[in-house]
Formats: C-alpha cells, sequence, structure tokens
C-alpha cells in the first residue's frame, strides 16, 4: 500500500525525536545553545497511567530572580527541541533567544515549560485516539499528566498566572495534534493555543471531537501550517484551513482565531522557529 506523504512527514519527525538524536546525525553533538534563564529540572516527573519518567525544562523570563512579578505559562511539547541545540534533532526552536529579545523590546515576559517526547513512544503519547498503524492512543493520559500533576507543580515552585486566560499549550506536528486534543477537552486550564503543522492525518476523529466540544471565551486559538507540508489529498495546510474554518463555524469569534500558512514553509523546526515570535506576540501580547 502507498505511504501518504504526512506519513512520511510524521515518522521522519516521531523517529527524529528519539531523544532528540538520530542515526542521521554526525557523531560529534552541537554546543550547547540553551541560555542561562533555562534549567532542567534535577528529577523527571512520572505520567501516571503510564508509568513513564519525562525531562521537564524550564525557560524563566529575564529579572525572575530580582522580581516579584507573576507570569503567563506557556505548556509545549518536545522539549528537546526547544531550547538546545545539544539537544535537537535538526536545531532548536531558539524560544529562550526568542523570548528573550521580545522581553527586552516588548516586555512581553512569559515562562515556558518544555516536556520531552518519550522517543519512541511520542507517536502514541502525542495522540489521544487509537490508530490501526501506531497502536493505542495515549494522548489521554499525557494531557491529564500536564493538567493534574504538571502544572500544579509549576504553579507551586514559580511566580505564575495559574488562570485559563494566562495559561497556554503549543506544539508542532504530534504536538500540535495534542495541544488541539487539550485545548478542547480542558477549555478550563488553557486559554491560550498553538497548533503548528497539525497531524490531523492520524486521528480522524479530531473533527467529530470539536464539533461536540465548545472553547471559553476569550480563548485564543492561532493555527499555522507551511505550504510545503505534502500536496494534494495529504496537504497539512488544506487539513488545517479546514479544522480553522469548522472552528469557526462552530461559532469562535474571529478576533480570537488566526490561521496562517506561509506558503514556503516546510515540516521542521527551521520554519516553525521562525513563526514562533509572531504566534507568541498573538497569543500573549498586550491587544489593542
Amino acid at each position: 500500500m502507498p505511504v501518504s506523504r504526512p506519513f512520511r512527514l510524521a515518522l521522519a519527525c516521531a523517529l527524529a525525536a528519539l531523544c532528540g538524536i538520530a542515526a542521521a546525525q554526525p557523531s560529534v553533538r552541537p554546543a550547547p545553545s540553551a541560555q542561562p534563564n533555562v534549567q532542567v529540572l534535577p528529577v523527571p516527573m512520572t505520567i501516571p497511567g503510564l508509568a513513564r519518567d519525562r525531562t521537564i525544562r524550564v525557560y524563566l523570563p529575564p529579572g525572575y530572580a530580582q522580581s516579584a512579578e507573576r507570569y503567563p505559562v506557556l505548556y509545549m511539547h518536545d522539549g528537546q527541541n526547544l531550547f538546545d541545540d545539544a539537544t535537537a534533532y535538526a536545531g532548536e526552536w531558539g524560544i529562550d533567544e526568542t523570548l528573550n529579545a521580545l522581553a527586552e523590546t516588548e516586555g512581553l515576559r512569559l515562562i515556558v515549560v518544555g516536556i520531552d517526547n518519550g522517543g519512541e513512544k511520542r507517536m502514541t503519547e502525542l495522540n489521544a485516539w487509537d490508530n490501526p498503524r501506531f497502536g493505542k492512543g495515549e494522548g489521554q493520559e499525557y494531557a491529564r499528566f500536564i493538567v493534574d500533576v504538571l502544572k500544579p507543580a509549576i504553579d507551586a515552585a514559580y511566580r505564575t498566572l495559574p488562570g485559563r486566560e494566562h495559561t497556554g499549550i503549543m506544539g508542532s506536528s504530534m504536538g500540535g495534534l495534542l495541544s488541539h486534543y487539550a485545548a478542547w477537552q480542558y477549555p478550563n486550564v488553557f486559554g491560550r493555543v498553538g497548533i503548528f503543522s497539525p497531524s490531523y492525518w492520524i486521528a480522524p476523529a479530531v473533527e467529530s471531537f470539536t464539533q461536540a466540544r465548545a472553547l471559553k471565551p476569550g480563548t485564543r486559538v492561532y493555527f499555522y501550517a507551511g505550504g510545503k507540508e505534502g500536496s494534494g489529498d495529504d496537504n497539512m495546510a488544506e487539513q488545517m484551513q479546514r479544522m480553522a474554518r469548522l472552528v469557526a463555524l462552530a461559532g469562535h469569534p474571529p478576533g480570537a482565531l488566526a490561521a496562517r500558512v506561509n506558503p514556503t514553509g516546510e515540516h521542521n523546526e527551521a520554519t516553525w522557529r521562525a513563526e514562533f515570535p509572531a504566534a507568541v506576540r498573538w497569543l500573549f501580547g498586550k491587544r489593542p
């Protein structure tokens, strides 16, 4: 049976995510590039129901230690790829460099919590639905871990703004799919949602799931896909736009919904890194 392009894209991304290391990478790893205000929690956290430990990385905004301010929080997946070239596959998102610059130029400050992916478990952990090719979905347990275990721990350990209007979730590819699931499953928790290059193809049930639920008023949703992510029936940009239209038809206010296609965008960290500043400004920046 022919293998579709989105399947090849997602499979490549899954293989690439095996703890940030793939056979195609050079044996000499890049030098660490994480900024000093990124910390790796010394003790991994366990995902209940899956009995798997997960490394957690936390970005704190500049001046955090010198202030008493409280900050919004953005939860992101594939933590290996967010801050550090030494752990990333094919380059990092540059979340820390981008947010340090935005804090300086625009006063945009937030905490980012990166959850490392589960390597060979990534395709099931970031999918809330069963798939005949990849197996039983474990995204429900993974999302519940974020909501019931990780978020309370972060709120207790750091000066956060814990309300839904200050709490976001964002990811790309399978992480985009999981972010979509988490936002609609837990609308009282997440009020800022970034869905990059979502792998809707792997979970057709996401459409009926979305139609059966509603987001809370004021929830901001930022959809993004690249024009070079597949073609024809496998075009990820068209799949993303279809979902954005479905959300709009369900009554979500147009001022709280963005759907952007980069015609030259590809399915990789470099493209997502380039899109992140616009997305985080739109989601967390001050609105006119």
